[in-house]
């Protein structure tokens, strides 16, 4: 998965996305990936937010539930298809 490509076109969306990898929880082998969606774009429902073991999953978490809120999102599929997300 292109994260540059990924980030830039929520952005563009209206969404801004923070990726954190957490020392502390690292250390302790837990969930050590928060990701983090929110802006305007979002609307009333308000930020996405998930944390993870791996990056790829936490992705798919926080991309599959904005797919599912209102809005064009149907370009996401570019991003969480497995074929087009495993080739880039």
């Amino acid at each position: 998965m292109d994260i540059e490509t990924l980030m830039t076109k929520l952005a563009q969306a209206g969404i801004t996305t923070v990726i954190k990898a957490d020392d502390e929880r690292w250390a302790e082998g837990t969930r050590a990936w928060t990701v983090i969606l929110s802006g305007a774009a979002l609307g009333d429902q308000g930020a996405i937010r998930t944390e993870s073991s791996d990056l790829p999953s936490g992705l798919r978490n926080v991309l599959g539930r904005l797919a599912a809120r209102p809005g064009n999102w149907s370009w996401l599929t570019e991003f969480t298809s497995p074929r087009r997300a495993e080739s880039r």
